[in-house]
């Protein structure tokens, strides 16, 4: 059937939105029919049932032993320790339901949900590092998310290969070592407070290089070293001068930020979108990618579409933190090596399962919870294929005519308040708003307040006057007031690389590299070069899409243009 370009209006935020004919020729495939919800709207969903940093303890209600956790002690789930989830001590397929056909979906499914075990943090294949959440095949990793193959990298995100050495780094997609507060990118080593390197050592506070070494507070620079301010100095001379700007001291490296902060928006040049390798595509920073459209934060997508944070992944849409070999996922949050794979949250290695919260290592799974190794499962309980495959059929039809096939969880069951969710992070909104659009709220948010030993005030300005006792002190976050701790590995890397310590709390240092980064969407934008040797005359006339908004300060340019500058 030949679809035409169709305009719906979004059953939430009641805003028009456009399906695309090669949408529908999806949709089809996987025998679903059309969302909906805008994609704004579907991507805050989803996001409304990711918690990454809003943590708490509570007992292991198998062990005893307390846990941090992402599920707070009010929130009506059993909650287990790593350890104990993934152990034998309990096996989910014992906890099974029938299915009511006189009876919602959502409704059964939320009443299994409270039935079976939720795994305090997600870590998986991973080696003392209990404190990580959405990560696996890790070694010594500590309170990071979405890391993998990593090893000693702490309060980090998203990264992906071989980080090693690390701390409150974000989106590093691999080999990214001995390095500190850098965001968007790769194969670095010990750079600092910089965005978009790439092949890049010794660079601090640095902005969109490739291939550079012993860089500072400079910008757009490509197979360079020794550069301050983008001025070329001696070894001699730039050793000299790194010596003056006193890295070891709070209120030199809060100065030094606030610069480049300045280089960054009145400065630097932007490309309108980072795409290294990458055809036919829209969105921001992917690499080695072809036909994705409106995805960001990828490497070797294809064929996929409205995804965030979706490394690896063919032939899918509406995806939310899945990758690493995924193929034909729809509307899923949280997964890694996954095929066929619809509506499911928070499950890694599975195959043909719909529906399912918590499942890993499975098959041909319906409506299922907290299932490690099964396969022909419909609410925990076993079948043959034949009655799975017959009993699913008429699941799917019972669903269909109750209006909940086809669609994501519903947020009133997410087991967060919008306000501990990536959501508010992305797409804050007031108490008010969100109660309004049933997400529900959460008036007493984890933290200890009050409770300092040591003010911001009274922290030795240079790490070189700090001792470890450091390690025993309860701090106050200079942000929002919280108190904090540094633990013993923390203290020794910024001794080691003569970072101060930080006056913010984990979470405020983790919400600052996030207002950092661009948002996930896309606005229609013109290039702003107006150089007349770049082949045009006057001001460039080329038009993109772009993660930039109206009205940002940056100077953003067309592909062309920034080649042609920058190169």
């Amino acid at each position: 059937m030949e679809h035409k370009q169709e305009k719906r209006i979004c059953q939430s935020c009641k805003k028009d939105f456009v399906i695309e004919p090669e949408d529908f020729n999806f949709y089809e495939k996987i025998k679903v029919s059309p969302p909906t919800l805008c994609p704004e709207c579907r991507f805050q969903r989803r996001y409304s049932w990711r918690n990454e940093v809003t943590l708490y303890r509570r007992p292991c209600e198998l062990c005893g032993k307390s846990a941090v956790t992402i599920y707070s002690p009010k929130k009506p789930y059993k909650v287990y320790c790593p350890n104990c989830w993934w152990g034998d001590g309990w096996d989910a397929k014992n906890i099974a339901q029938d299915f009511d056909f006189s009876r919602p979906f959502f409704e059964q499914f939320y009443e299994l949900q409270l039935k079976v075990p939720r795994i305090a943090l997600l870590t998986k294949n991973s080696v003392n590092s209990e404190y990580t959440n959405h990560s696996g095949d890790n070694k010594n990793c500590y309170m990071c998310v979405s890391t993998f193959y990593s090893e000693n990298v702490m309060y980090s995100t998203n990264v992906w290969d071989k980080g090693q050495d690390l701390c409150d780094c974000a989106l590093v997609m691999k080999n990214g070592v001995l390095s500190y507060e850098c965001i968007d990118s790769s194969d670095i080593y010990r750079c600092q407070f910089s965005i978009l390197l790439k092949d890049c050592t010794d660079c601090f506070y640095c902005y969109d290089l490739h291939n550079c070494q012993n860089c500072f507070l400079s910008y757009n620079l490509r197979n360079q070293n020794y550069m301050i301010l983008n001025k070329k100095y001696s070894k001699e001379e730039y050793d000299k001068k790194i010596k003056e700007f006193y890295l070891s001291s709070y209120k030199a490296r809060k100065g030094l930020f606030a610069k480049f902060m300045d280089l960054i928006k009145e400065k630097a040049l932007h490309k309108f979108a980072v795409m290294e390798n990458t055809v036919n595509s829209t969105g921001n920073m992917l690499f080695n990618s072809r036909n994705a459209k409106k995805v960001f934060d990828t490497n070797r997508a294809e064929d996929s579409k409205y995804g965030i944070i979706v490394p690896e992944v063919k032939n899918s849409m509406d995806i939310s933190h899945v990758g690493f070999s995924s193929e034909l996922l729809y509307e899923s949050h949280a997964l890694v090596r996954s095929y066929n794979v619809f509506f499911t949250h928070l499950s890694y290695d599975n195959n043909d399962i719909q529906y399912c919260d918590s499942c890993h290592n499975s098959n041909n799974l319906f409506g299922c919870c907290g299932i490690k190794k099964g396969s022909y499962m419909i609410f925990n309980k076993k079948y043959s294929k034949e009655e799975y495959l017959e009993l699913r059929e008429k699941i799917i039809e019972h669903m269909k005519k109750t209006g909940e096939y086809g669609e994501f969880f519903p947020t009133k069951f997410s087991p967060f308040k919008y306000n501990e969710s990536h959501a508010q992070t992305y797409i804050p909104l007031s108490k008010k708003e969100a109660v309004e659009k049933g997400f529900g709220w959460e008036d007493n948010l984890p933290g200890t307040y009050g409770k300092e030993t040591i003010t911001p005030e009274n922290l030795p300005d240079s790490i070189e006057n700090v001792s470890d006792s450091i390690t025993k002190e309860i701090l106050k976050c200079e942000n929002c007031g919280k108190n904090y701790n540094i633990v013993p590995n923390e203290f020794t890397f910024y001794k080691r690389e003569n970072i101060p310590i930080p006056h913010f709390c984990y979470a405020c240092r983790y919400k600052r590299r996030i207002s950092l980064r661009l948002p996930r969407k896309l606005w229609h934008g013109q290039c702003m070069c107006e150089r007349e040797n770049h082949g045009h005359k006057d001001k460039c006339q080329n038009e993109f899409e772009t993660a930039y908004a109206p009205g940002r300060p940056e100077t953003v340019y067309c592909e062309k243009c920034y080649q042609q500058e920058v190169y």
